[in-house]
């Protein structure tokens, strides 16, 4: 194995350890993919040769090519933790709340959970850790493509991670590591096959419009929204006007608490799986 310590511990045994020590730190759903495989994933391989659009993340900051991942040297194992968002706990997307960190509340237990994660593995098996922003371009992962290539979920017609537990309402965030570990594999899982759709029709943009993208066109079968109909151009345009009435609440500058969901959940809260 490619990484120092636990020389006397199996692959099979350190995978089934890692996943066990991300839900102890704090994620509802954990599981592991080969960087190799990720690198050879639909997002990783085609997101840069897909147009510019008005949402957020967008902007490189590290000066890299849009859409490209930099990888870690040394980097071999993706931890995928997820924690689950249900609709009856709206406050974990508030981005206002008296102390504005930046991040809403369930953002910030996955950072806590991936950064206690990452000093465990080190601690405990001696393993070199990289946790990962959110955003490609500040040094992130395409994440839905990670979670399910660990056994999670997998995309939905909604362009979402759909999990067995959790449908569509979670948020997701990873931690890179040295060890070459066993991906915890595929789940199968697919609730899209005969669904009739309710997150298409509840997009207030109609982001779902018909064929944006072709197999021919991008020479690959796996397109968003999974049949290339989901255009995430359009999707921005309500980012856009989510964010800007978030910049509306915030100057107002009001004594008391604000609580405020910034970004739209229409399509993930109209799906039925999970639920």
């Amino acid at each position: 194995m490619d990484h120092t310590g636990a020389a006397d511990v199996s692959a099979a045994d350190l995978s089934a350890a890692v996943v066990a020590a991300a839900l102890e730190c704090g994620a509802d759903l954990a599981g592991i993919a080969a960087v190799a495989d990720l690198q050879r994933s639909p997002s990783h391989l085609i997101s840069a040769r897909l147009p510019d659009y008005a949402g957020t993340g967008t902007v490189d900051a590290g000066g890299g090519r849009r859409g490209l991942v930099t990888w870690p040297e040394g980097a071999r194992s993706a931890v995928v933790l997820a924690v689950a968002h249900p609709e009856k706990r709206p406050e974990l997307d508030w981005w206002v709340d008296g102390e504005d960190t930046g991040n809403p509340p369930g953002n910030l237990l996955l950072i806590a959970a991936a950064e206690r994660l990452a000093a465990q593995l080190q601690a405990e098996h001696g393993l070199q850790c990289w946790t990962i922003a959110y955003h490609v371009e500040r040094g992130g992962i395409y994440l839905k493509d990670a979670a399910v290539l660990a056994g999670l979920g997998c995309i939905g017609r909604n362009n979402l991670l759909l999990t067995r537990e959790h449908g569509p309402r979670h948020r997701l965030r990873a931690v890179l590591t040295s060890a070459e570990l066993p991906s915890t594999g595929a789940s199968g899982y697919d609730p899209c096959i005969r669904c009739p759709e309710p997150c298409r029709a509840a997009c207030p943009q109609a982001a779902f419009p018909g064929a944006v993208f072709t197999p021919q066109e991008y020479g690959r079968r796996e397109l968003p929204g999974r049949d290339g109909a989901f255009d995430r151009r359009i999707c921005g345009l309500q980012m856009q006007a989510d964010e800007a009435a978030a910049a509306l609440v915030m100057r107002e500058g009001e004594a008391r608490p604000v609580t405020l969901t910034r970004y739209c959940r229409a399509c993930e809260l109209a799906c039925v799986a999970g639920a």
